[in-house]
């Protein structure tokens, strides 16, 4: 809960400090087409940008950046202020193919075992064992100890479910296309819902089975290893839920993150 709390703070910064740059120049430049980078017009542009089929020879070669052509000032970069991992993201305007199981795999991972990981996990496992969230789980260093690697297990196992596996399996792109312009509340609107709803590797919204599935597999799973008391169906449905609801604060500041940087702080995303 208090991770849920942490980040809504920070995405209300990022929809308060929005609305500064509501107003801006709506004639960003439109980059070329090219095999891999499809900018459509403003009145086009569908409500989740539509990912492009682009046949290789080697379906896990090397890919143009998904950034490339895009206005600086709307990159989504591989890391926000140096820290929060951003892999996932997809720069306003870039529309990639979609990503190839090793593809899939690679952003899992880097997700899941990047430096700030250990460090995300050792705060709320500091966080949970001060307010004794699991008292089976003990106090002290032990505690510490037993809340961080499940914890971090929590995280790992979720990631590749939701990243690689599922959609893999469902043929579902669980990259975050972010709008980048249009008024604050509709894009706050889209960021929120993409826990819903996503595109799929023909470009077509569909149910976002592999979030919803994927954080209810992970939460079956970590039954194994929460104490028996923990694991009642209600706990793990309110788990499930601050899972879907972090995931969902994440893309919103995801979304608005580019506008923060450039206009509030002014440097580069």
């Amino acid at each position: 809960m208090r991770i849920g709390l942490h980040i809504s703070v920070i995405c209300l910064l990022a929809l308060g400090t929005g609305a500064l740059v509501a107003q801006q120049d709506k004639s960003a430049l439109h980059p070329e087409p090219s095999k891999t980078s499809v900018v459509p017009d403003d009145a086009a542009l569908p409500d989740a940008p539509q990912p492009q089929q682009t046949q290789t020879k080697d379906p896990d070669s090397k890919q143009a950046p998904a950034n490339a052509g895009v206005s600086r000032s709307k990159q989504q970069p591989k890391r926000i202020l140096g820290i929060m991992p951003n892999y996932r993201a997809v720069s306003a305007g870039a529309i990639p193919p979609p990503p190839t199981p090793r593809q899939a795999f690679k952003i899992a991972t880097d997700n899941s075992f990047d430096y700030s990981s250990f460090v995300f996990v050792g705060l709320t496992s500091m966080i949970a064992e001060g307010e004794d969230a699991h008292p089976a789980l003990g106090k002290g260093v032990p505690g510490f100890w037993a809340y961080s690697w499940r914890g971090f297990v929590d995280k790992v196992d979720g990631n590749y479910w939701v990243i690689f596996a599922l959609p893999t399996v469902l043929h579902e792109d669980e990259r975050y296309f972010a709008k980048g312009e249009g008024p604050i509340l509709k894009r706050a609107l889209y960021s929120s819902t993409r826990v819903l709803i996503t595109p799929n590797y023909h470009g077509h919204n569909t149910l976002n089975a592999s979030e919803l599935a994927g954080r209810a597999i992970a939460q079956g799973i970590s039954t194994t290893y929460y104490p028996s008391s923990d694991t009642s169906a209600g706990a793990l449905a309110q788990k499930w839920g601050y899972a879907i609801m972090r995931d969902a604060l994440t893309n919103t500041f995801r979304e608005f993150w580019p506008d923060i940087a450039t206009h509030v702080l002014h440097r580069n995303p």
